[in-house]
Parts: structure tokens; C-alpha cells; sequence
């Protein structure tokens, strides 16, 4: 199975024919080998124009045939400098993932089948030939080949790997290597597409088990072996990620492996070899085998763990794991927590799994009474000193308080801390089994406060007490819920941590921030020592420590909140402000902007004097978090959570003011680049953050600035690419736009915001002529149903001076409208009240009668003039003019437009602002394309909405009659019009098939 080096392999000639003189569409003939190195080698020149003209040479030559396969041949061959294959392996891997499979549908491939076929047939086997920093690119692209091809394009790959894991050393790691890759395809797969990965495990199980078996006797093992071993605890965590493959529930195949995961976890980790330095001990391959195993055992309980959770087809299984395994491991984890306890090591992240399984050990009976002998020296012994402060603490805090505070702050770093998995474990257990342990852990924390203050300076336990503090902090919500402890919590506020915001050490003072902010909330018999403990909290924002300053405007927001009196803040208000914004210069912590939004939440208009300073300076903190997240490789996570934090403390700040409209005047030029730039595709993180800005300051500024106005067609242009899901976000200002700017909305044609609207209203009206019911429901579930038909309705009754529509002026606009709203009508009462029945009855009436005189008109003009089609264009607007309801009876004026006060106050304010005294009716949005095609051309809409009142009059004639009754003699008349014409649309429909019958 050793592929055949591609390097020595011919490579065909260009055909005659695709020497072609004519260039138009002729591919270039790829670049023989030592050619392709030179300029691989010049894409790495420090020469700005070498560099260029290598990348254009490259561009160039990229979709000749076989350059990927040379850039391949480069990669691996080893008499190429470093440098040269590495530049290749980055543009064969960026390469692969363009262009392997076209993006789009109908895209031709850019890669011929035959470079597919070499590369498919040769990059497996040099997965162990090359060095670690190229197999990571080749293992990209195996990925992307796989993802892309497997099993249709490429059903050998199976069978290579289970022949390259039964060979040596180097073709099982590759074996095992791209099984790994293979086995990711289908980790959060859904049954249907899991399907595949059953035959990988049938095929490929056996041989892992027999590849540990060989491994495990051996002595000493180096760490190659802790490698392989790694990517077989990775195979089989991906294959039961989601659901557990067939063939384990065989109990004899399950045992088996049990038996290595439970052979691995106690297996001690080898002393020879371990790095000294703990940042690159914990990266070890023998720890990552730890940690892979860990985490499998700990997904085999969680899905396995409790008999109320299953399916009955799985609960024999899940009897079986309790029974055989689940307090095996819970021993085997108790064990390796041991060696913290004795001063060994462990890694954070694998101490942080063990807690996390001895807490979900809790809730259950069985679990909890083989952990219960063991509690006092689990909880004493070892949590408890994971609470502590700790050396590493120590050194952070000293060496990088930024980082501290990141850390501290940071969702990620729970994941790995054993803080957090302690303070998790304390929290579980007085929750579900505090009968007994709640009292014997609070004696323990009163002990160590009683030793604190009896020891002297030089001897207190400052770290001790630092853990003491945070278990009180964390148990706060039973506490505050739990007699007796619950009358001498503002005791022991007193006397345990107010004296420490005068500590000398740094992380009592922050600490001590920390737990008054969690007890913030509490009845204060005494209010002095609520005003204590809120001015010590405020004392600490001018701290010389950050995470003192930090840790304090945590707690402010909680002093905030609980403030009944606002005269304790009011009189140092702006100073709190100026050390907000001094902090928020230093720390990107969406903590602070939370305290922040709270602060204003709460004084409302009073923050008027400071609105403008505070939108500049969060628009300026947003900017630096948005610079701090584009600039890492991978998303900063907290940049990017205080960027929306940001956003949402404006759109707090522009609603505390939203009774001044004169200051959103003076904030919009702060806003503005914020919104025109995160209404593209760069601010799809915070899309729905600026939406209600947008939203804000359509609504209450005094007017709609032009500049505002170019924010229209950014959200237009989004909800047709990608911002769907923020449907009924979008419409919100839309509806501010045409309500609170009608005038520039009627009147403007360039952008034409009318057209524009009717493009998105018309996919509504689509899916509602296809699927009412759906749609109709889709449309209440996302909250949007009334803001959408009210735009709607409010676009049908806009008419010009000429009396035409001033919206869906095609043909194909008005018969789309009508056939959605005559879908509405055959909905059930439960589905469309009465009230909206008769609305979308009388709209969906007028508009038949203007699409009809339309069509009418349009034929008229065919038959006066076929050809002359600058004549038809001439004599349009006229005609356009003098068009009228006459036949019908229709006024113009009359009905619901004439009766709807909103209307008249828009038509007051468009004639106010009109720019012309002249309607643009012009023949480019009236007349039809008269390519445009769709599925309904062949429906009519006058006998769907016959048809449509006639099934309603049969299934509900009280509905039906009360329709009836309720209409004035004008739509009675329309009514009565449409159902003749109706009539003779059905004679013609028969006489057009007839008609071409005949002529067939």
C-alpha cells in the first residue's frame, strides 16, 4: 500500500487543441517543477515587487492542470528547502478549500478529475513522510477531500486505512491519523447521516483494540506511543459523541473497551520525558491521553448516567454501565485527585473534568454513597485548597493584572479552571445534599475567619481566607435562603469583609469587593452599613491594583440595582462616570459595560447632561474592541463580548433620552460610522445591537437625516444576503423610515426605497399564496405578523396625484399581492379574525380592480401599436394619467384610503416636503418584463379569489353573511364586478385552450 511518488510519475502533454492561438478562454500549462520552486521561493522575498509579481505568476498558473498536483510534489519532496514547501503547502491547502468542490450551484470545477484522482491516490501515504508542520496542512486538506468526497467519490479510503493499521509504526500513525479526520465528518451528524460511520467502526474497531493491546505491556513507553494512543481516545470520542454506534452496545465489544480506558486512567503517567515547565507539561502527550480518556468516560456518564433520560431500547445498556462502570470510574477519579492532595501534579483541565464528574456524582443515591466516605478529606483536602489564592495567582496578578482579569472574567476559563470546577462541586453538593454538609463546611470557613483574625500580621492565612471568602460568595443564594445563616450574613459582612477592603494584600481587597457585591441584595437592618459597604465598593475604583478596580465595578452594579434611595449615588455620579471610562480605556470587560447600562437604566433622563460624552466614549471603546478582535488570528472572545456590551449600554443611554430629541441630533455623527459600517457583513456579530440604534434614531430624532436614509439600503441588501433571522428586526425601522419619512420615502427615486420594500414584501406575499397557513404562523411566531400587513396595507392605499398606485405598479406586483392576500381569506377564524377578514377582503377587492384595468390597458396598447415602441413610451405617461377606475366604480379617494387619518397626515406631510409638483409615473416601474416568468402565470387571480369566497360561504356561512352585511354598497358593487369578470376569464381561459388544441 506504499503510494508511488508522485514526483517520478509522467506527467501528460498539452493536446494540440489546447495550444490554440484564439487565448479566449485557453488554460495556461502549469509550471514545470524547478520554475514553480523559484517562484515559491519569491513569494517569501522581502522585495514588496518580488513578492507581488510571484503572487500574480501564481494566480496566474492556478487553475492550469497539474499545478496542484506539482505544488503536492514540491511539498513533499525533501530536497526543497523548508521554506519553498512550507509556502507550498499553503497555497495547495488554500487551494483545496476554494476550489474542490464549486460554492455555488452550477459552478463548473475548477479542479480536473484526473489532479483529483493523483491527489486522492498519493496525499495519504505522505502523511507520515513529512514533518508535523506540513501534516497539518495536508491534514486540512484531507479533511476538506474527505468532507467533499467520501464515501461516493473516494470508497478506497476505507479500505486503505484498515490495511495501514495492521502494518508498522509509521503507516499505523497515518492510518490512525486520517481515521481521526474521517471519524470527525460524522461527530455531529444526525442518524440518517451517521450512517456511513458504522461501517467505519465495524471495519476499523477491532484493529484499534488490537493496536492498545500491542502498546499497553510496553515498559517504558516513549511519547510517540502516548501519540498513537491519543488519536485512537480521539476516534472513539468522535464516534460517540452524539449517539453510540450499534456495534458497542454489544456488552462483550463494550467491556472491551472499558478495559482500556480504565487500564489508561489508572496507569500512572510516566516520569521520564515530562517537561519541567507546567505551560508545556500540560500540552504532554501522556496528559492528552489523560484528558481524552477522562472526557470519554465523563460522556459515557452523562448520556448513560441516569435511568429517567433514556430511551427504552437504551435503558438495559444504561443499567449495565451503572452497574459494571460508572463507581469504577468514580474510584479511578478519586485516585488521580489524590495526587493534588499529596503535592503531585495534575492538569488543570483534567482536574476540571474529574470535578465535574464527582458533581454530577451528587444528585445520584448510588454514585453519592460510594463518594460519601471519602467527602470530608474530597471536600477539605482538596477543594477547598483549589479555592485558595494560589502561586500562579500570585504571579499573574503581579506580572500581567490584564491577564488576570481576563481570566477571571472569562466563560472559556471555566472550562479548564479547577476553581470553578471546586466552587461548581460546593455549590452541588450543600444544593442536593445539604442536609448535614452545609452546616460542616460553614464551621470549617468560620474556623479559618476565627484563625485569620486571632493570628498576627506576619502569620495570618491571607490565602485561606482569600478561599473562605469565595466559598461564602458562591454559596450566597442559599445562604441569603437558609436559617440561621440567613439573619448573620450582615454580620458577617461586617465583621469578615468590609475590614478587608483595607487589607494591605491586593486580592483581599478585590475579594472583598466580590462578596459585598453578591450580598448587595440582602435586607440591611442597620442601612449605615449598606452606605458602608456601597462607599467602601466605590473607594475601590480608584484602587492602585486593576483587578481591585475591576472587581469593584462589579460590585457597584449590584449596589445599583439594590439602591432605594438614589441620593446616595446621585452626588458622585459624574466622578463614577470619569472612573468608568478611565477603566474601560485600560480593561475590554463587558462587566463594566453592564454596570454602566444599570447605572443609566436607573437614572433615566437624569443622564441627559452626560449622553453625548458617554455615546463617544462607548463608540470609541467599541472601535478598540473591534481593533483588538480583528487583529487575533482566532475571535478574542471578550473583545468581542464588550464590543456588543458597548452597543447595548448606547441603545440603553439612546432610550433613557428618547424625551430629548434635540441630543440624538448631536449624536448621530457618533453613531453614524458605526451603524453604516455594522449594517454589512463585518457586523454580523451585532447585527441585532444596531438594529435598535438604527431603531432609536429613526424614531426619536426630530427628523430622518439623509444620512440616516443611506442606512436603508445597507439593511435591504443584508436581508436578501444573509440577515433573514433578523426579519422582524429590520422591519421595525423600516416602519420608522415610511412613518417618520414619508415624504423622502415617496419621492425618491434613487435609491427607489418603494421598490425596494415591495421586493422584500413580495416574498411574503409568495409564500402566503403557496402556504397561508405556514406563513401566517411563521410570521406570528417571529412577532411580526401585524407590523408586516400594516406596511403592507399602508403601501396598497398610497396613490399619486395622477390617482395610480404609487407601489406595485407591475402587472406581476399586483396579481403576486392578490393571489397572497385571497390565500389569506381561505384561513380558518382561529387563523384570521373577523375584523382582519373583512380588511384583507375590501384590499384584496381594489386591488383586483386596479390590476384588471392594468391588463386591460396594457392589451390596448398592444393592439394599437406592436412596433412602435417610442411611440408606446411617449404616449405612456399620458395615458398613465388619465387611467380610472370608471368601469368598476372605483374612486380613487374613496373607501378605506380616504377614511384612514393616518393616510391624510402622511399625504400632509408629503405635500409639505414634495421636491417636485410633478409625479414621476414614468414607463420603467408601470410596464412589465416581458421575459419574466414564474409558477403562477397560469393561476387567475379573479377565479382564485372566487373560488376562494365560494369555499368560505360553504364551510362558514355565518362568517360569509357577517362579511356581507357589513359591506357598504361600493365594495358590494366591486364584489359583484369581480365575480362577472371572473365569469369571463373562465370562457377565455377555455377558449385560449382551445385555441391551442386546435392550432396543435
Amino acid at each position: 500500500m506504499h503510494p508511488k511518488p508522485i514526483s517520478d510519475q509522467p506527467f501528460p502533454s498539452p493536446r494540440p487543441s489546447d495550444r490554440r492561438e484564439s487565448g479566449a478562454h485557453r488554460a495556461p500549462v502549469a509550471m514545470d517543477l524547478p520554475s514553480l520552486a523559484v517562484v515559491l521561493r519569491a513569494a517569501l522575498s522581502p522585495n514588496p515587487d518580488e513578492r507581488k509579481a510571484a503572487e500574480e505568476n501564481l494566480n496566474q498558473f492556478q487553475y492550469a492542470p497539474q499545478h496542484l498536483v506539482r505544488l503536492l510534489q514540491i511539498m513533499v519532496d525533501g530536497s526543497y528547502d523548508m521554506t519553498v514547501r512550507q509556502v507550498a503547502s499553503i497555497h495547495f491547502k488554500n487551494f483545496v478549500a476554494k476550489n474542490w468542490l464549486p460554492h455555488e450551484p452550477g459552478e463548473p470545477q475548477k479542479i480536473s478529475e484526473s489532479d483529483k484522482c493523483m491527489v486522492r491516490e498519493n496525499i495519504l501515504g505522505f502523511i507520515v513522510q513529512v514533518p508535523p508542520l506540513l501534516r497539518a496542512q495536508l491534514g486540512e486538506c484531507i479533511k476538506t477531500i474527505i468532507h467533499a468526497d467520501y464515501p461516493e467519490q473516494w470508497p478506497s479510503l476505507l479500505q486503505w486505512i484498515k490495511c495501514n493499521l495492521q502494518l508498522q509504526d509509521q503507516q499505523v500513525f497515518g492510518a490512525l491519523y486520517v481515521l481521526r479526520v474521517l471519524s470527525r465528518k460524522y461527530e455531529f451528524k444526525s442518524d440518517e447521516e451517521r450512517i456511513p460511520l458504522y461501517l467505519i467502526v465495524e471495519e476499523t474497531f477491532p484493529h484499534l483494540l488490537s493496536i492498545h493491546n500491542k502498546l499497553a505491556p510496553i515498559a517504558n513507553p516513549s511519547v510517540e506511543v502516548a501519540d498513537l494512543i491519543k488519536l485512537i481516545c480521539k476516534i472513539f470520542w468522535s464516534s460517540i459523541y452524539l449517539e453510540i454506534p450499534k456495534q458497542l452496545f454489544d456488552p462483550t465489544v463494550f467491556n472491551a473497551w472499558m478495559v482500556l480506558f480504565l487500564n489508561i486512567l489508572e496507569r500512572p503517567v510516566p516520569l521520564e520525558g515530562q517537561p519541567s515547565d507546567p505551560e508545556v507539561r500540560k500540552s504532554w502527550g501522556w496528559w492528552k491521553v489523560k484528558k481524552w480518556t477522562i472526557h470519554i468516560l465523563n460522556r459515557l456518564y452523562t448520556r448513560f448516567g441516569d435511568l429517567k433520560l433514556q430511551k427504552p431500547e437504551s435503558k438495559a445498556f444504561a443499567q449495565m454501565f451503572q452497574k459494571n462502570y460508572a463507581g469504577k470510574i468514580l474510584e479511578c477519579h478519586l485516585q488521580l485527585l489524590n495526587v493534588i492532595r499529596t503535592g503531585g501534579y495534575l492538569p488543570d483541565r483534567v482536574i476540571n473534568l474529574i470535578l465535574q464528574y464527582l458533581s454530577s456524582s451528587i444528585p445520584r443515591n448510588s454514585m453519592y454513597q460510594l463518594l460519601q466516605p471519602q467527602l470530608d478529606i474530597v471536600l477539605f483536602e482538596i477543594i477547598f485548597p483549589l479555592m485558595c489564592f494560589n502561586d500562579n495567582d500570585q504571579k499573574l496578578w503581579n506580572e500581567d493584572p490584564h491577564e488576570y482579569v481576563r481570566k477571571g472574567y472569562d466563560i472559556i476559563e471555566d472550562l479548564y479552571s479547577p476553581r470553578t470546577g471546586a466552587m461548581d462541586f460546593v455549590s452541588e453538593l450543600v444544593r442536593k445534599r445539604g442536609k448535614g454538609n452545609l452546616q460542616k463546611f460553614i464551621q470549617f470557613i468560620v474556623e479559618i475567619f476565627r484563625r485569620y483574625d486571632e493570628a498576627s500580621a506576619e502569620f495570618k492565612p491571607y490565602r485561606q481566607k482569600d478561599g473562605a471568602l469565595l466559598a461564602i460568595g458562591t454559596l450566597c443564594d442559599k445562604l441569603k435562603q437558609t436559617e440561621p445563616y440567613k439573619s448573620e450574613l450582615e454580620c458577617m459582612l461586617v465583621q469578615h469583609v468590609f475590614t478587608e477592603f483595607t487589607s494591605h494584600v491586593g486580592h483581599l481587597r478585590a475579594k472583598a469587593a466580590w462578596v459585598a457585591g453578591q450580598y448587595a441584595h440582602i435586607n440591611f437592618r442597620d442601612q449605615n452599613n449598606f452606605r458602608r459597604a456601597f462607599h467602601l465598593v466605590v473607594s475601590g475604583l480608584h484602587d492602585p491594583q486593576l483587578p481591585v478596580r475591576v472587581d469593584s465595578v462589579f460590585a457597584l452594579r449590584s449596589f445599583v440595582e439594590a439602591c432605594k434611595d438614589l441620593n446616595e449615588i446621585r452626588p458622585i455620579l459624574p466622578q463614577l462616570l470619569d472612573e468608568f471610562f478611565k477603566l474601560m480605556n485600560e480593561v475590554e470587560n463587558e462587566d463594566l459595560v453592564f454596570t454602566l447600562e444599570t447605572i443609566v437604566d436607573k437614572f433615566g433622563e437624569e443622564m441627559a447632561p452626560y449622553a453625548i460624552g458617554l455615546c463617544q466614549n462607548l463608540a470609541a471603546a467599541f472601535w478598540r474592541c473591534m481593533d483588538t478582535s480583528e487583529a487575533e488570528d482566532e475571535a478574542d472572545d471578550s473583545s468581542a463580548l464588550a464590543a456588543v456590551g458597548c452597543l447595548r449600554a448606547i441603545g440603553t443611554i439612546l432610550e433613557s433620552v428618547s424625551r430629548l430629541p434635540h441630543l440624538f441630533v448631536q449624536i448621530e455623527p457618533t453613531l453614524l460610522p458605526i451603524m453604516q459600517r455594522m449594517l454589512t457583513t463585518d457586523g454580523q456579530d451585532v447585527f441585532e445591537e444596531v438594529l435598535e440604534i438604527v431603531s432609536y434614531m429613526t424614531f426619536f430624532s426630530p427628523t430622518i437625516s439623509l444620512e440616516m436614509w443611506s442606512l436603508w439600503p445597507l439593511m435591504v441588501d443584508a436581508l436578501n444576503d444573509w440577515a433573514i433571522d433578523y426579519f422582524e428586526n429590520i422591519l421595525v425601522p423600516l416602519d420608522n423610515y415610511i412613518s417618520r419619512g414619508t415624504a423622502h420615502f415617496l419621492t425618491c427615486k434613487n435609491p427607489d426605497y418603494q421598490q425596494s420594500l415591495w421586493n422584500i414584501l413580495s416574498s411574503i406575499a409568495d409564500a402566503l399564496y403557496y402556504n397561508a397557513s405556514l406563513t401566517l404562523g411563521i410570521l406570528h411566531k417571529l412577532g411580526v405578523a401585524t407590523e408586516v400587513f400594516n406596511i403592507w396595507f399602508q403601501m396598497l392605499q398610497v396613490v399619486k396625484k395622477s390617482g395610480l398606485r404609487a407601489n406595485f405598479k407591475r402587472e406581476h406586483d399586483k396579481k403576486v399581492c392578490c393571489l397572497g392576500l385571497t390565500s389569506l381569506l381561505g384561513l380558518p377564524a382561529d387563523q384570521l379574525s373577523g375584523e382582519a377578514f373583512e380588511r384583507v377582503f375590501k384590499a384584496t377587492l381594489e386591488l383586483l380592480v386596479s390590476f384588471k384595468d392594468q391588463v386591460a390597458e396594457s392589451m390596448k396598447q398592444n393592439d394599437v401599436d406592436d412596433d412602435d415602441m417610442d411611440g408606446f413610451e411617449a404616449d405612456e405617461e399620458a395615458e398613465e394619467e388619465d387611467e380610472s377606475d370608471k368601469e368598476m366604480g372605483v374612486d380613487a379617494e374613496g373607501g378605506d384610503e380616504a377614511d384612514s387619518l393616518k393616510l391624510q397626515r402622511l399625504a400632509v406631510e408629503a405635500k409639505a416636503f414634495q421636491l417636485s409638483d410633478e409625479d414621476d409615473d414614468s414607463d420603467d416601474d408601470f410596464t412589465d418584463d416581458e421575459e419574466l416568468q414564474s409558477p403562477i402565470d397560469e393561476v387567475d387571480p379573479f377565479i382564485f379569489f372566487v373560488e376562494t369566497v365560494q369555499a368560505v360561504q360553504a364551510s362558514n356561512p355565518t362568517r360569509f353573511q357577517n362579511l356581507m352585511q357589513t359591506l357598504d354598497f361600493h365594495y358590494q358593487a366591486l364584489a359583484s364586478g369581480i365575480a362577472q369578470h371572473a365569469d369571463q376569464r373562465r370562457i377565455e381561459i377555455e377558449k385560449e385552450k382551445l385555441g391551442i388544441t386546435t392550432a396543435q
